[in-house]
């Protein structure tokens, strides 16, 4: 379903790649479309949380509840994992749903592959509490995983999770810079709600292949989460962000997403600030695709590749 979509291939020198979606993906995805069609735009905690909950667990992983820099979430923690190294995984949900619950299938899976801990918090939802809420636990979160015996933290997140993520990886690099405070060694995004202000072109040119997200319901959980406060502020939104002293960076977005071009701009200017980012494009692909691990085999392969990715930067700290 790419449909409509110039797809690029790079040179093998470029640092975006390019995934073909395999017919056995292509089949299950018709599959997946069909039920979700009626539910396309719904975000409801509930059921929201009960699809979350669908990931299937990692070999090797257990759970824990536990509290971080004073914010309740859940460790995901691999049988072997590496000492003095920690993961920030930051849920997805349009700032209105999702939890530490329901995400620590997915957090696990990555946690069981770069070999480290996973902490995801249950930063507080809109409209309950208002930005910057969600950016304020996130960060006391990060704080709170700095240890003395911990010597390297990367920060991931998936769809709003994946946009506070980014937002929060460019203000823990600039208290680096200016107050010498550690910085996340690595980051990675899936699906990242970059621009809550909702200007991206894919919106529109990606509607219809988009079988999970529509513009209104992004727009309607934006207004409740800012509640009238500018939509580009870079906590909330981190394409309009600093850019400068990044640590290296993977974004995973599927083509069939109306955030694609989230994805695509915010790339573009980490490049133009000289930042190390790797844009992976999966072809055919719907947003956090890789929730769907043991069902599509593009899942398994990014889940891999964000292993490998995290494993080598934490484990060079």
């Amino acid at each position: 379903m790419t449909e409509g979509l110039e797809i690029v291939k790079f040179s093998a020198t470029s640092t975006d790649v390019v995934h073909p979606i395999d017919a056995a993906d292509r089949q299950l995805m018709k599959e997946i479309r069909t039920a979700a069609a009626s539910a396309k735009g719904n975000v409801v905690r509930e059921p929201f949380d009960a699809m979350m909950e669908q990931t299937p667990d990692a070999p090797g992983i257990t759970y824990e509840p536990g509290t971080v820099g004073g914010v309740s979430g859940v460790w995901c923690r691999p049988s072997a994992a590496s000492a003095g190294r920690a993961i920030l995984y930051v849920h997805g949900g349009a700032y209105i749903a999702g939890s530490a619950n329901a995400f620590r299938h997915l957090a696990g899976q990555i946690a069981a592959r770069a070999g480290a801990a996973a902490f995801v918090p249950d930063y507080r939802l809109a409209p309950e509490h208002r930005f910057p809420a969600a950016f304020e636990d996130a960060h006391a979160a990060y704080r709170g995983l700095l240890q003395p015996e911990t010597h390297a933290i990367a920060i991931v997140g998936d769809s709003a999770g994946g946009g506070l993520a980014l937002a929060l990886i460019a203000a823990t690099c600039a208290e680096a810079a200016n107050h010498g405070a550690t910085a996340p060694c690595a980051g990675v995004a899936m699906s990242p709600w970059t621009d809550l202000a909702l200007t991206g072109s894919s919106l529109e040119n990606r509607a219809a292949a988009d079988p999970f997200l529509t513009r209104a319901a992004l727009a309607q959980a934006a207004a409740q989460y800012l509640a009238g406060q500018d939509a580009r502020a870079p906590q909330a939104s981190p394409l309009y962000g600093e850019f400068r002293d990044l640590p290296p960076l993977s974004v995973h977005t599927g083509t069939d997403e109306i955030l694609l071009d989230d994805s695509r701009r915010y790339a573009q200017k980490a490049r133009a600030a000289n930042g190390d980012i790797a844009l992976h494009l999966w072809e055919g692909m719907p947003h956090v695709f890789a929730s769907t691990v043991g069902t599509l085999n593009a899942a398994e392969q990014a889940l891999d590749l964000i292993g490998a990715f995290l494993r080598e930067r934490l484990e060079a700290q």
